[in-house]
């Protein structure tokens, strides 16, 4: 069975740094695209970064130049630098996975994690 378990959340002050973690246990796609995602109170769930078995990386806008998606592999981890914190970045992080392997930004994710707080005091 595949688990994705998101750890590195908590609070932090406006202008701070988070780095999350997504480590994957169990049998996975041979190649696989894992991407973040936050939901916020009252509001929907939205896409925040994707990277491609390869390595290749896109974002959603209101994050660019300031969080940073990367992978290891080896260690079916995935990560998420997220620098110069806002308030509006407060949300519950979700990684997930999917087999198609690319970057799209648009894709169907087969298994997610439980989440992980984000807090930003202003």
């Amino acid at each position: 069975q595949v688990q994705l378990d998101e750890s590195g959340g908590g609070l932090v002050q406006a202008g701070g740094s988070l780095r999350l973690s997504c480590v994957i246990s169990g049998r996975i796609f041979s190649m696989y695209t894992v991407g973040w995602f936050r939901q916020a109170p009252r509001k929907e769930r939205e896409f925040v970064a994707v990277i491609s078995w390869s390595g290749g990386t896109n974002y959603a806008d209101s994050v660019k130049g300031r969080f940073t998606i990367s992978r290891d592999n080896a260690k079916k981890a995935v990560y998420l630098q997220m620098n110069s914190l806002k308030p509006d970045d407060a949300a519950v992080y979700y990684c997930a996975a999917s087999p198609r392997g690319n970057a799209d930004p648009v894709q169907n994710y087969n298994y997610w994690g439980q989440g992980t707080q984000v807090t930003v005091s202003s």
